[in-house]
């Protein structure tokens, strides 16, 4: 088995949904597993033939789609009890939802439960994230057209 039919391999294994695959032949072992992190890992050992051979990880990062809003946590690292608006996905951060249109959202911003706070783009589709809370937008964590990580900090709100 080359790297290529493994590489098709975990591409088929994350369209499927499945959370953990294992493969078995005579010369390789292979065990496909995905999970909440949005990582999958897969595990390649030869067959030992009079001595241990040495262990390869390949790792592969999936962007699933999500069309649930950020996730709101308190932010305990601030005494003034601010509120962290995070990425739900991993992907690309806008603030905008085109080049020639205004910002969702600025530092001081009023935002209500529902409104969007920016544009994440995953696998060329454009997810619009909605504040779970109202407040006023006190920082903005993340730089226009950088890369987010899941649960990636990217606003900080004052729900007072």
């Amino acid at each position: 088995m080359d790297i290529k039919e493994i590489q098709n391999l975990i591409k088929f294994v994350a369209k499927s949904g499945a959370s953990e695959v294992k493969l078995e032949m005579e010369d390789i072992k292979i065990t496909i597993r995905t999970g909440s992190g949005y990582t999958e890992e897969t595990y390649v050992q030869q067959a030992p033939v009079q001595q241990s051979a040495p262990q390869t990880v390949v790792n592969s990062t999936t962007q699933p789609f999500l069309e649930s809003a950020a996730p709101v946590f308190k932010n305990t690292d601030n005494s003034a009890n601010y509120i962290t608006i995070k990425s739900p996905i991993i992907g690309t951060f806008y603030r905008k939802s085109a080049p020639d249109k205004p910002n969702f959202v600025e530092v001081d911003s009023e935002i209500n439960a529902g409104d969007v706070v920016c544009v994440i783009e995953a696998m060329k589709l454009f997810n619009e994230i909605e504040s779970e809370i109202s407040g006023k937008v006190v920082r903005i964590l993340v730089d226009n057209a950088s890369p987010v990580e899941f649960d990636q900090p990217l606003f900080l709100v004052d729900p007072s």
